[in-house]
């Protein structure tokens, strides 16, 4: 039940995102949440941390998922960020994502 994503009335595990993104050789981590969206109640949504020297954009990206993925499963944004706040144990905080990035998709039909 934990980390899944509710979307144009499917449920989408946040895991199973962040595992095709993570097999792409540039990206060091991830983490995949769900964003209010108005359409779409929540909106897969990628935070990637990109490894030094490497690149890849958020086309490529998107482009790969939709290889690997059923197209509701497919992150509608892949925000690139230096770094993202994580628990003492190494995990990535989601619920503060979503707090700063609540807006992120606000205007969007």
């Amino acid at each position: 039940k934990k980390d899944m994503i509710k979307t144009g009335g499917e449920n989408v595990p946040s895991v199973k995102v962040e595992r095709v993104i993570m097999a792409h050789p540039a990206v060091a981590g991830v983490t995949v949440i769900g964003l209010p969206h108005p359409h779409w109640t929540e909106a897969v949504t990628a935070f990637v941390i990109l490894k030094p020297e490497s690149n890849a954009d958020e086309d490529e990206l998107i482009r790969l998922c939709k290889t690997e993925l059923g197209g509701y499963e497919v992150p509608k944004r892949v925000v690139f960020v230096d770094s993202i706040a994580t628990t003492a144990t190494g995990k990535f905080l989601k619920t503060t994502l979503r707090e700063q990035y609540v807006n992120l998709y606000e205007g969007n039909e």
